[in-house]
């Protein structure tokens, strides 16, 4: 009975054990991880450096073409123009850039890793039943939690920044990718088969074709999840519209938090109808 007792008044120390964890990585891998968040800010500077050293007015030219060449809509083109127009009248420009470099860069990283693990996923089940739990994990941990090793890895900034994010978005082009290629009608799949399609032909020729429906409303929802930490990325450091919502609640300024909030919701409402076309497209 007293060691029944004791278990409930004793403390299991998960909370010393983390911490142990992360003073062993910090201890032999400082150097790896601060050269990687090295790497990671060089880039993500002069991606942002290139797109602020063109003029403004024809950077948002350009961008509202880009949307109407996805999209092949004149009503979308001119809302991408005139939302850009107000971020930038609004003194929010660079804060704008920093922003989408920020998000297509961890979409791009997290659509390298999550669509590979899903097609893997797709074709192992005992692939899936290891990596379940974990996006499950990953998905349901409060999204503040992500900061501390964030911190303690990489620092301040917006390599940190980058990494919360990635690891919030991933799980979901992983999860679009398994559940597309696990949809394919199985007619479809023996239909491939009985013209003698390989392994890899079926997948390139009659699965990722027949799941890109699914892997591209993963891509709308990873670019959605990352425009949701822009905030939580600004407590660490990250420069953008985010680092800007904190400044204003720091600082009780509650214009500029309006101009920045409302500055994310319009990079949001750009970003999901532009890639919205290519889900569509791709039926």
């Amino acid at each position: 009975m007293d060691q029944v007792t004791g278990f409930f008044t004793t403390k299991i120390p998960i909370g010393l054990w983390g911490k142990a964890v992360f003073t062993w990585f910090t201890s032999n891998f400082d150097w790896f991880f601060r050269g990687l968040a090295s790497l990671i800010g060089f880039v993500l500077d002069n991606m942002v450096a290139g797109l602020l050293a063109i003029p403004p007015l024809l950077l948002i030219i350009i961008l509202a073409g880009i949307a109407y060449a996805l999209q092949k809509s004149w009503k979308l083109a001119l809302g991408t123009l005139l939302g850009f127009l107000l971020m930038y009248n609004q003194g929010l420009w660079k804060e704008t850039v920093q922003t989408l470099v920020l998000v297509c860069a961890s979409t791009l990283v997290s659509m390298a890793i999550g669509v590979p693990l899903g097609i893997w996923a797709a074709h192992s089940p005992r692939v899936w039943r290891v990596l379940n739990p974990i996006l499950d994990l990953m998905q349901t941990m409060p999204t503040y939690v992500y900061l501390i090793p964030a911190l303690i890895l990489f620092g301040l900034g917006m390599p940190s920044g980058m990494l919360v994010t990635i690891i919030f978005a991933a799980p979901a082009p992983l999860r679009m990718t398994y559940l597309g290629l696990t949809g394919i009608p199985k007619a479809l799949i023996e239909a491939g088969q009985s013209f003698g399609a390989t392994k890899s032909q079926l997948l390139w020729k009659v699965e990722l074709p027949a799941a890109l429906p699914s892997i591209m409303a993963g891509v709308t929802q990873c670019i959605m999840l990352s425009l949701s930490m822009v905030v939580i990325a600004g407590l660490i450091g990250a420069n953008g519209l985010g680092s800007q919502v904190v400044r204003g609640l720091n600082q009780m300024n509650v214009p500029l938090g309006v101009e920045s909030g409302i500055s994310i919701v319009i990079l949001a409402i750009i970003l999901d109808r532009v890639t919205r076309l290519s889900a569509g497209a791709a039926k």
